[in-house]
């Protein structure tokens, strides 16, 4: 019987395995380093905590330097939530010890290497042992590993062992170097007598005093104390190998200035740029406790908001991934009115609430919710493709919770994964101001060939016909500005703590400047505040910021119609979701040429409003408004009420402070 490992024997005409050389493994470190330089290293030891983000990739990087013993320690084992950032994570080597692993991985590099293993970390009892014939230590323990790291600086100080400290800062780095000629590890970071919550700020404060990240953080709210989890990034983790290491030759071998703490330099190369600080006092300076002070109290505030999170429920089988990349379908106000019931393996049921009877921005018979699911299917076929499955759906009518969708999945090995799958989640609104430059005659081409033939495309691109259907939205938002039915509505989807809402609004996306948001906010406490500003200043602020200046700073607005009027109930029903499917991959198009859009579906409620005389609890003058906006839009667009969705579309410009909707996690919309 064959045994396994007879069926993996080389050929025979596979050269065999060369013998190790010390020589010839780090011969083309030679030039950059002398030949003794080389065996210099080779004799020498260097100390690393931890063997995680950045003590994975210094233990490697230093052997690949020819560094000929280590040791090292860590007690961790490596989890799935380490792939992001750790060399040493890898599905082979899931719950096994850190430092098992990447003691395998240097021996790999150098069989020769020497390597001392702290399993159980370094703690006060095994700090000698662990710093035994060290020449260097080197910091890779967690950002958040205080008291133990302060405890090994300050023995490296009493033994004169050199000691650096390289933090991975965004995508960059922070290195300090800590010798007998500069200041300690506590005479810079000052941690003695603060709070645990002000020992992190002095950390952070103390490895990155330039700040240079905060201006691409996107989302502070990852940087958790409370739960003593932040971001990181496996670019940063790189570049903190490279600076220790290139500053080890430095101090292993004594062959250039290594300017010990107070002097700090931070490398971004996100940003391209470089900041070197001489901190003479450390963190004691006025500059720094003034720092200090503020980010403490901003931190508290995070602390103060933060909820205990449980575990994130991951996605464990291939419908679950259908609707955990579905979910980033768009929908009025990010409502999210759906949710899946799993039937079976190949099998899933939809649940579409059917809001129409109490949202003023639902219209005939909840148009707008028909057409976002229509754009959910399209979603969820698209991400089927990814597991090779075909995708049907059927419309199953109305029940007490809304509507119904029966959905099956088929398995078809030869499907190709949709080419806009990459651009399901990286679709988003964009209410600002784009750039002046008009649509390509390729890219409105392209546009059209997404409709599918299914719907019918108008484009308004002159300067006339941006202007004249701007009037028409500022018409509709002085409408949805002064009457309670939306009032309420906005108070509850505005979110106004978070930048990334996962169920509403970010107040920092609705196309507003900060000092008309700060009013905004005041206004939208109670509906005497917004009566008051409505009498006082009008809406003229929010319809010019949001409509005029981005109406005029667009290429094109556009309107989708319906190439056929379906005649009953369930065939219009059916005609708006396969609209939505094709609206979707209309967007996701535009998506992927770079173009950003906005739909602009309140103009065509109102008009709509206005056309049936719907009445206003704030009275007949909005009413006359809204029939006003009604005539105007037949005017201008031609039978509006034939429209199913119009937007606005263009190039958009760059933006450093981003800020939008995202999506209730998937585990939230399975119905059970």
């Amino acid at each position: 019987m064959a045994r396994p490992e007879d069926s993996a024997k080389e050929p025979d005409d596979f050269p065999p395995r060369e013998p190790f050389h010390f020589r010839a493994a780090f011969d083309r470190n030679i030039g950059w380093l002398t030949e003794w330089e080389q065996e210099s290293l080779r004799a020498k030891r260097v100390a690393i905590a931890g063997m995680g983000g950045v003590g994975g990739f210094h233990l490697l990087t230093l052997a690949r330097l020819g560094i000929g013993a280590f040791s090292i320690a860590d007690l961790d084992r490596f989890e799935t939530a380490n792939f992001n950032r750790q060399i040493g994570a890898t599905m082979s080597s899931l719950g096994r010890p850190k430092a098992e692993v990447l003691a395998e991985m240097a021996r790999d590099i150098n069989p020769e290497v020497r390597i001392a293993r702290f399993d159980n970390g370094v703690d006060t009892a095994n700090i000698d042992a662990f710093l035994a014939g060290a020449d260097l230590f080197v910091d890779g323990f967690d950002f958040f590993v205080l008291d133990i790291r302060r405890k090994v600086f300050a023995r490296c100080r009493e033994l004169g062992i050199p000691a650096v400290t390289a933090a991975p800062v965004g995508m960059g780095v922070g290195f300090l170097a800590f010798t007998r000629d500069g200041m300690s590890f506590e005479d810079y970071f000052r941690f003695e007598g603060a709070s645990e919550l002000r020992q992190y700020v002095h950390f952070l404060l103390g490895v990155a005093p330039g700040g240079l990240h905060r201006s691409y953080l996107v989302d502070p709210g990852r940087l958790d104390f409370a739960r003593r989890k932040a971001p990181s990034t496996v670019i940063g983790c790189e570049l903190c190998a490279s600076v220790t290491a290139a500053n080890a030759v430095k101090l292993l071998l004594g062959r250039g200035p290594v300017k010990p703490a107070p002097h700090h330099h931070h490398y971004d190369a996100y940003l391209g740029k470089i900041a070197f600080t001489n901190l003479r006092w450390g963190n004691a300076g006025p500059l720094q406790r003034l720092k200090a002070k503020l980010a403490e109290r901003a931190f508290g505030r995070m602390l103060a908001r933060s909820v205990p999170a449980e575990q994130p429920r991951y996605p464990a089988n291939p419908i679950e991934e259908i609707i955990d990349s579905a979910r980033w379908a768009p929908s009025g106000d990010n409502a999210q009115p759906w949710r899946f019931r799993i039937t079976d393996d190949n099998a899933l049921l939809i649940h579409i609430a059917d809001d129409s009877s109490h949202n003023v921005y639902e219209y005939r018979d909840g148009e707008p919710t028909l057409i976002s699911a229509g754009i959910l299917l399209e979603t969820m076929r698209i991400a089927a493709t990814r597991f090779h499955r075909r995708m049907l759906w059927y419309y199953g009518g109305r029940d007490d919770e809304g509507h119904r969708i029966e959905v099956r999945f088929a398995t078809d090995a030869l499907l190709e994964p949709d080419p806009l799958s990459a651009y399901v989640p990286a679709r988003s609104v964009n209410r600002w101001p784009y750039r002046l430059k008009p649509l390509r005659a390729a890219d409105k081409q392209a546009l059209e060939a997404a409709l599918s033939g299914r719907l019918s495309i108008q484009w308004y691109e002159s300067a006339r016909e941006r202007l004249r259907i701007a009037r028409l939205n500022a018409r509709a938002t002085d409408i949805r500005l002064r009457i309670p039915e939306t009032f309420a509505i906005h108070q509850r989807i505005i979110d106004w703590d978070r930048r990334f809402s996962p169920e509403g609004i970010p107040a920092q996306a609705v196309g507003l400047d900060s000092m008309t948001l700060r009013i905004m906010k005041w206004a939208m406490r109670n509906w005497g505040n917004t009566q008051f500003l409505n009498r006082v200043a009008g809406t003229a602020a929010a319809r010019f910021q949001m409509d005029y200046l981005p109406g005029l700073h667009s290429a094109a607005y556009f309107t989708l119609r319906p190439l056929a009027n379906p005649e009953s109930a369930t065939a219009r029903i059916q005609h708006l979701l396969e609209a939505g499917e094709s609206i979707q991959r209309f967007w996701l198009t535009a998506t992927r040429l770079g173009l950003a859009m906005q739909p602009c579906l309140a103009t065509l409620a109102f008009a709509h409003y206005g056309r049936t005389g719907a009445a206003f609890t704030s009275g007949d003058t909005m009413r006359r408004s809204a029939l006003q906006l009604a005539g105007a839009a037949d005017r201008i667009l031609s039978r509006s009420d034939e429209i199913w969705f119009m937007g606005r579309i263009g190039w958009p410009k760059p933006r450093t402070s981003l800020s939008r909707s995202v999506r209730r996690p998937f585990a939230e919309l399975l119905k059970s």
